[in-house]
This record gives C-alpha cells, structure tokens and sequence, in this order.
C-alpha cells in the first residue's frame, strides 16, 4: 500500500485504522478469490485431460484384450495343426483320409 495513502488515513484516527485494515482485507480477499478462480480452472482443464486419458487407456485395454484373444486363437490352431501332423506322422492318417480306408 502507498505510504501517503497510509498517512492519509492515519490522520483520522481510529477511523483511519478502520480504513487501512478494510482496504487491506479488500485486496486479500480480491487476491484470494482470483487464485481460487485459477485453481478451479486448472482443475477443469484437468478433469477434461483425464477423462481423455482414461477413454484412451479403456481403448487400449479393449484393443489388448482383444490381441490376446486373437493370439490365444491362433495358438490353439497351431496345437491343432500340431496334433493332426503328429497322428498323421504315427500312422493314424488324417481325417480326410479315413472314409477311403472304410471303403477299401
């Protein structure tokens, strides 16, 4: 605050004090209410970002959920493929191959 403002104001006494300390509370309660205006702001920006994040995170969890499956598929093919290679190798023959030999 000003010195001549606070000498001003000193002049009147009690009443000056009133003055000086209603001002000075005016500019901290102003400050004050600026900070909160930015605080909530940033946390409205904030809440904005993370609701964006979290819908990317929800889609990548959704696109590895669905990788693994794929995999797991294609793994349980192989086991197939696999096991019909190996029974064809012992001599079981495969299953196409069995209605001829009923026919023969």
């Amino acid at each position: 605050m000003e010195e001549s403002i606070l000498q001003h104001l000193a002049q009147f006494g009690v009443a000056g004090l009133m003055g000086i300390l209603w001002v000075i509370e005016r500019r901290h309660s102003n400050q004050r209410e600026r900070e909160l205006s930015e605080a909530h702001q940033r946390l409205m920006e904030q809440r904005t970002e993370l609701g964006e994040l979290i819908g990317v995170v929800r889609d990548n969890t959704a696109a590895m959920t669905a990788l693994q499956e794929g995999q797991a598929r294609v793994a349980r093919a192989f086991e197939q493929v696999t096991a019909e290679l190996r029974r064809s190798r012992q001599g079981g023959g495969s299953a196409s191959r069995r209605p001829m030999d009923q026919a023969g």
